[in-house]
């Protein structure tokens, strides 16, 4: 069986856009012929798809880049360059992208969903583009425009209806497996289950749902102890939870064990206390007087304020269909209700014109950003048309009005990327 991972880094780059040709018509009979450079081709993007296929994020863990095809040059009459191939990934239901610092990118939570990550390069004019009746033979066209570049954190939240919530070794992942067809691993000691675990439930007369098994929730699981701190993020996106409990303890053990995992829960993420849920008991066939167990627990969920739905025994699967039917009731609820979490794409702004202007000296100061470097990015800056067209490029983004802001004076030094220029007032 494949390994699963939730939590992995990529690393993305568009494609590179291709440069605008600089070329004139060069034909029998034709009297001066003007320019005729095609544009280059646009960078490819880098581009995130739900692949319902996937399951894991395995898939970035050894091999985390992943580039979108360049776009080719232009060439004389006016051919333009073929536009990148665009790079789509497939990421698995329920992928959210972060940045370093922890700020939400995209939360692809729906089927389908798709999410441009990093943008190609734009690509060049070519100098047919810049022919005017001032500028009669332009011997200039752009360069092609570097492709976004960026580091993410991914992470996956299992999208389940039902989530099973417990202790270490208490039966979570046999009744898992006693519900569904789902085989996870099983034995009689502490933290058995280090995966997540998901398993489909047909009930005959009841509409399908999916039950998530989590790693134990021990005290202190919220605060990074144990194996919570790692799974419990595949918690929120559940519809109901399922507090199991051992149905063999002393009630008063009960009332703290269904406590302190009601307290981890809502530790980590306040709204998992309002989330419908109902109570689980197992190990029936561990205690001596079945009526008094069930009536224990019917009093822990009543204490409580939620349903209990069952107390069941794995070894003889008694008390089975209860658990079914009652999961999908509390399912069929929920929904009805409403959504327990907002299950829409979150997408990072992206500004209009992406210019930056920040002083670096007491008499250099540095623009930067994606449209800035796409305003100078000419092949021939020594004309003096085409540092016409970037004087007012650059004053159309308002470039000038923010040097001035920030103190720039005739005589300062302003860079660009590769390109320098000392300010002038006039």
């Amino acid at each position: 069986m494949a390994e699963f991972v939730d939590a992995a880094q990529i690393h993305v780059k568009g494609g590179n856009g291709g440069a605008g040709a600089v070329s004139f018509r060069r034909e029998a009979h034709v009297d001066r012929g003007g320019p005729d450079g095609g544009d280059g081709g646009k960078g490819g993007d880098v581009i995130l798809k739900v692949n319902p296929q996937l399951a894991s994020l395995i898939i970035f863990r050894d091999q985390p880049f992943r580039r979108a095809g360049d776009g080719a040059h232009g060439q004389g009459k006016k051919m333009h360059g073929a536009g990148g191939r665009d790079q789509v990934v497939g990421v698995p239901l329920g992928t959210v992208v972060r940045d370093f610092d922890g700020t939400l990118v995209a939360d692809l939570a729906e089927p389908g969903a798709v999410y441009v990550l990093a943008r190609g390069g734009r690509g060049g004019a070519g100098n047919a583009r810049f022919l005017s009746n001032r500028r009669r033979a332009p011997g200039f066209a752009e360069q092609g425009e570097v492709g976004e570049e960026f580091w993410f954190n991914l992470e996956l939240k299992l999208k389940a209806d039902v989530c099973l919530i417990g202790e270490p070794n208490v039966g979570k992942s046999s009744l898992i497996a006693n519900i569904s067809r789902a085989r996870p691993k099983i034995a009689d000691y502490a933290f058995t289950t280090l995966i997540p675990n998901l398993g489909v439930v047909r009930p005959a007369d009841a509409t399908e749902y999916i039950v998530a098994d989590i790693p134990g929730l021990i005290e202190g699981a919220s605060e990074g102890r144990g194996l919570g701190h790692a799974f419990l993020r595949h918690v929120e996106r559940a519809v109901a939870l399922a507090l199991v409990v051992p149905a063999d303890l002393e009630e008063r053990a009960m009332a703290v064990c269904v406590r302190q995992l009601l307290r981890e829960l809502t530790n980590y993420q306040e709204s998992l206390g309002d989330r419908p849920r109902v109570l689980v008991g197992t190990r029936l066939d561990l205690v001596d007087d079945e009526e008094e167990a069930e009536r224990r627990m019917s009093r822990i969920a009543e204490q409580f304020s939620m349903p209990l739905v069952g107390v069941v025994s794995n070894v003889d699967r008694r008390g089975m269909a209860n658990v079914i039917y009652g999961f999908a009731q509390i399912v069929t609820s929920a929904k009805a209700e409403g959504p327990a979490a907002v299950e829409r794409m979150v997408y990072r702004p992206r500004p209009n014109f992406e210019v930056r202007v920040s002083r670096t000296g007491d008499a250099t100061f540095v623009v930067d950003g994606r449209d800035a470097l796409h305003a100078v990015g000419l092949s021939d800056l020594g004309q003096a048309d085409a540092l016409a067209i970037v004087h007012t490029r650059l004053e159309r983004m308002g470039v000038f009005r923010m040097l001035r802001r920030l103190g720039c004076r005739e005589g300062d030094l302003v860079k660009i990327g590769s390109f320098e220029f000392t300010f002038e007032e006039d």
